[in-house]
């Protein structure tokens, strides 16, 4: 009886602990500690990428209603060509391990999986548009942003917070908010002549767009932005290529040429150039996952001018789901991910090691975790840890010292 209620007493007292430490937190909050250059930064960019996307979706409409034009591995293909000529040739210039020749010997087999997964990824989502409608594009598109949050976790080791779940929920909801406009608006639009496929396509892509974004935050991260770009173009242009060559010729040789297709096409291709070139920056600041969280308002985007050149209607919950989707993308930007890169067997060793041999660990476990989350380590890491192995080493000179007059 009396062990019960110590019990009982020993749960009030932390749950009256917990909400003091919650009140307390909730007292101690300064929106300018959350609020920061860092995140007003990482947001203008992130919604940079999307005006970079919505350019894509205009120019892509344009050709397809004034022109007739319906060629998506063309218009990829001159993306990937440019990424090429500019970033592959940068690898060429190179010399020592970062030429392409040492690239190519060691992990060829992966950039072409990964450029095999950008071509099919963009084919995908441009095809769905033929067999269903434009509101489960939208809505199933999402579905890109839970299998990145699952595959962060388990190959970036990424380990979110609740308020990053919370958040995440909020940006869905202002898609909600979005396609509900569509709706109200009449702008259900696409092919209804098989959804079943449609929708399959749509979650193909967003599959594969998971797995290419993950892939390229980890490059930029621990290798080089350049080496991703330059790798994954080159062989995105040879399978690009050949797909276009077996599925499009046909399309191609109907094409009417003139000035105006051709700037559509060259608008086109230099909206994704710069979209695939400045994205990498972005993933670097942040994440994939924050990155695709403000990539959300690029079809926000397009409907606004779509307003002024399609004669599209205006919804109010247009605006409303834009500010929605900010808010969550501020919110999920406002906490850290931490990142999870302990081993047991290691640490377990590591128990078990001398002092200097722990520091040493210690020092070079700070080392990796800041070319991961930041490559330029601060000068008082460095200073600390300079200190730290300094006063081990000083120790065992000590330690020796005494030894030796113990046995004198």
């Amino acid at each position: 009886m009396a062990t019960e209620q110590s019990e009982d007493a020993s749960r009030d007292t932390t749950h009256q602990n917990q909400s003091c430490g919650l009140i307390e937190r909730i007292r101690k909050f300064n929106p300018k500690e959350v609020l920061t250059w860092q995140l007003a930064k990482t947001l203008a960019m992130g919604q940079g990428l999307a005006g970079f996307i919505c350019g894509t979706a205009i120019t892509s409409q344009y050709l397809a209603t004034s022109f007739h034009v319906n060629t998506p591995m063309l218009q990829s293909l001159l993306n990937y060509t440019l990424l090429c000529a500019t970033y592959t040739t940068m690898l060429i210039c190179r010399t020592g391990d970062g030429n392409i020749l040492q690239i190519l010997k060691r992990r060829w087999w992966k950039y072409l999986l990964v450029g095999l997964v950008d071509v099919e990824a963009n084919y995908a989502v441009v095809k769905a548009y033929q067999y269903t409608t434009l509101t489960s594009v939208q809505l199933l598109d999402c579905f890109v942003i839970p299998v990145l949050m699952l595959l962060s976790w388990w190959v970036l080791k990424t380990r979110y917070r609740p308020v990053h779940y919370v958040a995440v929920c909020i940006c869905l909801l202002g898609v909600g908010a979005m396609v509900g406009a569509d709706l109200l608006a009449g702008r259900d639009q696409g092919s209804t002549s098989n959804i079943l496929l449609g929708d399959g396509l749509v979650l193909i892509s967003a599959s594969l767009y998971a797995v290419s974004n993950v892939c390229q935050e980890y490059t930029v991260k621990n290798l080089s932005r350049v080496e991703f770009l330059g790798m994954v173009s080159l062989f995105a242009t040879i399978i690009s290529t050949i797909q276009m060559v077996i599925l499009e010729r046909n399309e191609i040789a109907a094409i009417q040429w003139s000035w105006q297709v051709g700037l559509l096409f060259s608008a086109y291709a230099l909206c994704m150039y710069a979209l695939y070139s400045c994205m990498p920056i972005v993933v670097k600041l942040s994440s994939a996952t924050s990155v695709n969280l403000s990539l959300l308002t690029a079809d926000l985007f397009s409907l606004f001018c779509g307003i002024f050149l399609f004669q599209y209607n205006f919804s109010a919950l247009y605006l409303v789901s834009l500010v929605v989707i900010l808010i969550g993308f501020i919110t999920f930007n406002a906490v850290p991910t931490p990142t999870d890169r302990k081993d047991p067997d290691t640490s377990s060793s590591s128990s078990s090691s001398s002092s200097s041999s722990s520091s040493s660990s210690t020092s070079s476990s700070i080392c990796e975790e800041g070319c991961y989350d930041n490559p330029v380590a601060t000068e008082n890491d460095i200073m600390k840890e300079e200190v730290a192995v300094r006063i081990t080493a000083e120790d065992e000179e000590d330690e020796v010292v005494v030894g030796r007059s113990t046995k004198m």
